[in-house]
């Protein structure tokens, strides 16, 4: 048996990893899309490392882009299968999917215009809005806990990661040679303090895991509690500046954080008489489809349910559809707070409103999540005095500013709780993956610490051997 990396190999994004069966067999763990990664991210986007044709199984972690993103090329390529996830998953990446394509469809249309003017020849997207649709009829729902058998020598088992709603960490039990091989894939991992969801599962002994390691060598700010954070921003761009406060936000996962910790906000009668809008279609039906999974909330939203039926509105909160109603927003010089996709800024309608609002000192970008350095998300993180966008050169007047409490991903401390209930020294092999090489030599070295013998950090498109 082996394992090849084909995505997120010390790099964030492209979750891939493909298991080889020694009788030719192939399994496809995610299949995302690169994000952020400057000029070559369309290469990457664009070869796979293998065959799509060739594969037999695809179990999908969670229905973030960069993990689900590839799945309607993976089967235009010729990917006949069935492709593996969680209901919720399922019905998260139908919608994210179908908002990719359109994207692509959009920035194609855009550049086939320029590239026509030079006489060169015309772009494809990478898959289409038909392509998306189609690639969702082919999800098959498998809930938590349950072993699912794929075939004789294949079975699964997912367990809550605590990420998204949806999330999974995907364990296999595969047979070869009249023995059992026990892999854990983390998916993404959850933190055990989350404001939403349920914490990270526990699960039974492995012989090999795969392990995120976005924040290997960081701890989030729990001395500053997002709720504080987020106030303090309000009031400082909106009331004292009388300016806007725009925050990037994942459409999955952070935006609904966001209108959770607004909506506690005005249940403590401390939100700000101010105007909220989220400015992103696909939040907006994103965060339909998380208030459609409430079993998978935590306690404490459990609870705020019984005296509030909707955890995630709250009095001056708007949803912008139109994009006349987006730009109108930038014509407006009212205070107010826009949240908006993507979370990186690298796309989106969130990349407009930062080009329109960036050179002016009243208003505050306000990133809450990780982001892929060559991003304008990433780029801004360094506080530089100008950036471009559109190709256009920007002062940056405006107030940078991060909330590093705010995260869908665990920390150092969250991963190794995570891993906390196996036995060390039964784990033939620790693979990490999914995080910036420097990142994960130290979170290599903290593992090692924790008593696993044998951790690796594969290369990209790198085949290990198992067993």
């Amino acid at each position: 048996m082996k394992i090849a990396f084909h995505g997120a190999a010390r790099t964030v994004t492209g979750s891939k990893h493909l298991i080889t069966l020694s009788n030719g067999k192939k399994l496809l763990l995610d299949c995302g899309m690169f994000q952020g990664m400057g000029h070559d991210t369309n290469e990457l986007n664009a070869h796979f490392g293998f065959n799509p044709a060739q594969i037999n199984y695809m179990i999908l972690s969670h229905a973030h882009i960069d993990h689900c993103g590839l799945i309607p090329k993976l089967i235009k390529d010729g990917y006949k299968g069935k492709v593996f996830a969680t209901p919720a998953t399922k019905d998260l990446a139908a919608v994210l999917m179908e908002d990719s394509a359109g994207i692509q469809e959009s920035d194609i249309k855009f550049e086939n215009k320029r590239r026509a003017l030079l006489g060169l020849p015309y772009l494809k997207p990478l898959y289409t809005t038909d392509d998306a649709i189609i690639a969702a009829d082919q999800f098959e729902v498998v809930d938590y806990d349950i072993w699912h058998r794929i075939d004789e020598d294949i079975e699964f088992c997912y367990t809550d990661a605590g990420h998204i709603i949806g999330s999974a960490t995907v364990h296999l039990r595969i047979k070869e040679n009249g023995k059992i091989t026990r892999i854990t894939f983390s998916g993404d991992v959850g933190r055990y303090r989350d404001l939403i969801l349920k914490s990270p599962a526990t699960y039974e002994q492995s012989d090999y895991i795969i392990i995120e390691s976005t924040y290997g060598n960081s701890l989030h700010d729990e001395h500053h509690p997002s709720v504080d954070v987020l106030l303090n921003w309000i009031k400082k761009t909106c009331i004292e500046k009388k300016g806007k406060l725009i925050i990037p936000a994942f459409s999955v996962g952070r935006t609904q954080e966001i209108l959770y910790t607004l909506n506690q906000l005005e249940l403590e009668n401390s939100l700000p008489n101010l105007d909220y809008y989220v400015d992103s279609p696909l939040s907006i039906r994103a965060t339909q489809i998380v208030k459609s999974y409430p079993q998978y909330f935590n306690k404490r939203i459990q609870k705020v349910l019984q005296s509030d039926s909707d955890p995630f509105g709250f009095k001056g909160l708007h949803f912008v559809k139109s994009v006349d109603e987006s730009k109108m927003l930038n014509y407006s010089s009212k205070p107010c707070v826009i949240i908006s996709a993507s979370g990186m800024a690298e796309a989106g309608r969130v990349k407009h409103h930062i080009s329109n609002n960036i050179e002016n000192s009243s208003n505050t970008i306000l990133l809450t999540g990780y982001c892929e350095p060559h991003s304008l998300g990433g780029r801004l993180k360094l506080k530089p005095q100008q950036v471009n966008i559109f190709g256009q050169p920007h002062q940056v007047n405006a107030e940078i500013a991060e909330m590093r409490s705010m995260s869908a991903h665990g920390d150092y401390d969250d991963l190794c709780q995570f891993l906390a209930c196996q036995d060390a020294r039964q784990v033939k092999k620790l693979f990490i993956v999914h995080g910036e090489y420097p990142v994960q030599l130290d979170f290599r070295e903290r593992l090692m610490k924790k008593g696993f013998l044998d951790v690796e950090i594969p290369e990209m498109h790198q085949e290990i051997g198992l067993g």
